[in-house]
Parts: structure tokens; sequence; C-alpha cells
């Protein structure tokens, strides 16, 4: 139940109604690079997203974007990490269990 539940968060959000090209919001969600003018802010959002401040996103739609496509690129970014972050400790309890076997 819970991946299903997962998956289906990831497609609205990857694929789901919306402004930005689902193709960039899947591109995003699987961590894959982003266009120079985004590029630092995507990796901002992956990698510490609590730094990210009002200037930042100021500075996206200043590069062009729109702010619905900066939120829309910003949950593809931040559930992509979350994702893998949770696939990650996934896999690490799975090997401790196979080790504590």
């Amino acid at each position: 139940m819970r991946e299903q539940l997962i998956d289906e968060l990831v497609a609205a959000v990857t694929a789901g109604p919306g402004r930005l090209d689902p193709h960039l919001r899947l591109q995003a969600f699987q961590g894959h690079a982003m266009p120079a003018e985004i590029a630092g802010y995507a990796a901002k959002v992956r990698d510490r997203a609590y730094t990210v401040t009002d200037e930042d996103v100021r500075a996206v739609v200043a590069a062009g974007w729109s702010e619905d496509e900066v939120f829309e690129l910003t949950v593809a970014l931040a559930l992509g990490a979350g994702h893998l972050r949770l696939r990650a400790a996934a896999d690490a309890l799975d090997a401790a269990r196979d080790e504590a076997s």
C-alpha cells in the first residue's frame, strides 16, 4: 500500500498537470543535470534545501521562469532527493537485516 501511494505521488509530480514540462519535472526528480540558469538552484534544493531563500527563487524567476514553474521544479527536486534518501535508508535496513540473519 505504501509503495503504491509513493508511486502515485511521484507520478502526480512528474507527469501530472502543470505549467512545467513533464520531461523536465521527471529529470529533476531523477537528479539529472538541469539547464544552466537553474543548475545552482537545483543543486541547492537537492543538497541543502534548508538554505533556499526568497532571493534564490527570485533569481530563477528573473531568469524567465514563472513562479508556478519554480514551484513545480522545487517540488520535483525535493521529492526526488527525499525518494533517493528513502531508498538508501531502506537498502541499509535490508542489508542490516541480512547481516543479522
